[in-house]
């Protein structure tokens, strides 16, 4: 192998006789370069964004939530005894689960009303921790209870802490005159922000005692929340839980309620790897064009090799090495400009998205993976790879009689 490298090296040092070929090896270089910088920086933008929604998403979401066929609990306190007593369950809280309006001076608005038990529900999401609607355990500390709200809805409200509103639920009673929707008075004890628009936009939590009232539904919940320690783990403790309760309760657990979201994720960070492989393709085809021009220039000095006793093989070799050497380069330019990049991006911010398109409402969220980094090395250099394989056996199969007959 080392006389293909001595001559391979030369060829990479020494002056083309045509300035044409030498600047179709630049482009080729930088187009390697350019794409290998894309791919990385783009596959680092989509981890980053499934990694902040994933956090973001279990920060305001159990890892498993539990309900019963076609009604609700009437026995949860035992449920939980259950559940938390299955291995790799941290904890459980229980809740009332319902969508309501929220009525202010200021205008009205819809909301996903949620019942929690404060002591325990900050074990399992953690954006509700220290959590109070100062009240008692009975829920009623005041003229009017509390009501937490997330921070983007009490914006649209136009409500601060301390101000009253009504909460109007379907669940109301027969009159005279029909179906009259209850409504309750409550006042705000607080914001929670878990920094993912979709829940800081649409939940409000009360006491648990106070949502049993509203949706009369004396001693009874919704579900049963359940944080795990291991969350890749979720859908096997599940399986336990389901077996340990029998038939009439089933569990979901995250990965199971963000299938959708998840699986569009995973099928767009595909996508864009395909598509910008296509810049690395590109530039392939000019490490073929070089090295198939480059072929033509350097035929006398093929013949001559074939002529000195160099069999077929080791020309190929000079060649694949010489489009290889271009590829390399640019791969490993690309690789640094993509790391730097990515530096700045997760450092500085230079875009700010807004939370009502992109669930976020912070900055632009990096996250480099070895591992992707790794494929995209692996695949630029095989596509490069690729494209020496023609050229270089073309040239492997030079008559030397006929070459040094004609030039």
């Amino acid at each position: 192998m080392f006389f293909e490298f001595f001559v391979g090296r030369r060829y990479m040092k020494a002056k083309q006789k045509q300035t044409f070929i030498s600047l179709i090896t630049v482009l080729s270089t930088a187009g390697v370069a350019v794409g290998v910088m894309a791919l990385i920086v783009v596959i680092a933008v989509m981890s980053g964004f499934e990694a902040d929604l994933k956090s973001r998403i279990l920060g305001g979401q159990s890892h498993i939530s539990l309900t019963r066929y076609g009604r609700p609990f009437d026995n949860h306190e035992k449920v939980i005894e259950i559940v938390e007593s299955v291995e790799g369950v941290e904890a459980a809280t229980p809740f009332i689960y319902t969508q309501v309006m929220l009525k202010t001076p200021m205008g009205l608005s819809g909301a996903v009303l949620r019942g929690i038990d404060p002591e325990s529900s900050g074990r399992v999401l953690k954006t509700l921790g220290g959590i109070s609607f100062e009240e008692d355990a009975g829920g009623e500390a005041g003229p009017e209870p509390g009501i937490v709200l997330g921070s983007e809805l009490a914006g649209n409200l136009g409500i601060s802490k301390g101000d009253v509103l009504y909460v109007i639920s379907s669940r109301g009673a027969l009159s005279p005159v029909g179906h009259v929707p209850a409504m309750k008075r409550f006042r705000v004890a607080g914001f929670f922000k878990s920094g993912l628009y979709e829940f800081d936009g649409s939940f409000a939590y009360i006491h648990l005692h106070q949502a049993q009232n509203i949706m009369r539904m004396p001693g009874r919940v919704s579900g049963v929340d359940i944080r795990v320690s291991d969350i890749y783990q979720a859908k096997e403790i599940s399986k336990k839980i389901d077996e340990a309760l029998g038939f009439s309760y089933f569990t979901r657990d995250w990965m199971e309620m963000n299938q959708s979201l998840f699986s569009a994720l995973k099928i767009e960070k595909t996508a864009m790897f395909v598509i910008l492989t296509l810049i690395i393709l590109v530039a392939a085809f000019n490490i073929a064009s070089a090295l198939i021009m480059m072929v033509m220039e350097k035929t006398r000095d093929i013949a001559i090799l074939k002529a000195m006793g160099a069999p077929n093989k080791s020309i190929r070799r000079i060649f694949v090495f010489r489009g290889m050497a271009t590829g390399l380069i640019g791969s490993v330019t690309g690789m640094g400009l993509g790391f730097l990049l990515c530096g700045i991006l997760k450092r500085y911010k230079i875009f700010e998205l807004p939370g009502e398109v992109y669930y976020f409402s912070t900055k632009l969220p990096v996250k480099l993976e070895m591992t992707d980094v790794a494929l995209i090395m692996v695949s630029a250099v095989l596509i490069c790879f690729l494209a020496t394989l023609y050229p270089s056996h073309k040239a492997s199969e030079l008559d030397p009689v006929e070459a040094v007959r004609y030039n």
